[in-house]
């Protein structure tokens, strides 16, 4: 089997943002090559094939993106629609050269390559661990959440995601609620239950999702009557609002970046109850001020701003 190989040369600082964008149009998996040494929790969090560094880090880094090569693939629309991602980001942000290089390679296991550097790990007292680790901690008195991300969706372990969860885990109430839009693998409903949440529903645009989200449903012993899910788009998809209901939401978590959070926080407000909780994330620290003033327009209050790393979570109530 071959594969199409997408290289994006950029810098080190734009890694993140970078892959998060090419997430949006159906690029994940990221490899990235640069010469930044990893910490060991680092190496245990990330999919990425890690080569021995020895020169001085000058900046640089790589971005592989693997496309399959089957039948029905476009390629080349699929590189203009790179390269439109990445006019969009520098527009804001600085990515270096932001070159984009397309080669061939041969079959490769780079599916399955991330899997031992994706480790059991802590987000405060919540253990996540994988489906195929034991418990290494046997005295973990905590709530334990069981993850297969699967290929397609990420561990919990980015940023965004555990400033979702901490908010979650704040709001939560055994009458909530809850609506995930681009749920992925399921992890913030499946927290929001775990939490005791009554019920929770999902949306994304990845039909992957659902095979994701009931498979981890399976791993945490939660009944898929608890956790609904739909495949399509909330912004402008009449059918998927309606099955997700208006002014129904204790809690709505939308961890998306903030171009596609500007058009669905107008959706959303009709589907939060009054006094119901918006949580944001996949906000880069220089967007704060751009979702501040989203919220603002949509007259939702500004409860908290959180912050992990370079990214920003802002959680907002409908008065």
């Amino acid at each position: 089997m071959k594969w199409h190989k997408i290289t994006i040369k950029t810098i080190t600082e734009a890694e993140d943002i970078i892959i998060c964008y090419m997430e949006d149009i159906g690029l994940e998996g990221a490899q990235i090559e640069d010469k930044i040494p990893l910490t060991p929790l680092e190496k245990e969090q990330m999919f990425v094939d890690i080569p021995p560094i020895s020169e001085e880090n000058d900046g640089i880094a790589y971005l592989n993106f693997f496309v399959e090569d089957v039948e029905g693939v476009d390629i080349d629309s699929t590189v203009e629609n790179v390269k439109a991602e990445l006019e969009e980001i520098s527009a804001f942000t600085d990515i270096g050269e932001g070159s984009v290089m397309v080669s061939e390679t041969e079959d490769i296991d780079w599916i399955n390559n991330w899997k031992k550097y994706f480790h059991q790990f802590y987000v405060d007292d919540l253990l996540i661990i994988p489906s195929w680790e034991e418990i290494e901690n046997k005295g973990h008195k905590g709530k334990i959440l069981h993850i297969d991300p699967g290929t397609a969706f990420g561990t919990g372990a980015h940023e965004t995601t555990q400033l979702c969860i901490r908010q979650i885990k704040k709001y939560v109430t055994p009458e909530t609620e809850i609506l995930d839009v681009g749920c992925g693998s399921g992890i913030l409903g499946i927290v929001a239950l775990m939490y005791g949440a009554k019920h929770a529903k999902g949306t994304d645009l990845d039909p992957c999702a659902l095979d994701a989200t009931e498979e981890n449903l399976e791993n945490n012993g939660i009944s898929k009557d608890d956790f609904e899910m739909i495949i399509g788009n909330i912004i402008d998809d009449k059918s998927v609002q309606d099955w997700a209901g208006y002014e129904k939401y204790d809690i709505v978590a939308a961890n998306i970046l903030h171009n596609v959070l500007d058009i669905l926080t107008p959706v959303i407000k009709s589907q939060l109850k009054p006094r119901g909780i918006y949580i944001t994330s996949g906000i880069i620290d220089e967007k704060e001020d751009f979702m501040l003033d989203v919220m603002k327009r949509e007259g939702l209050e500004v409860l908290e701003v959180t912050r992990q790393g370079e990214w920003v979570s802002i959680t907002a109530r409908k008065n």
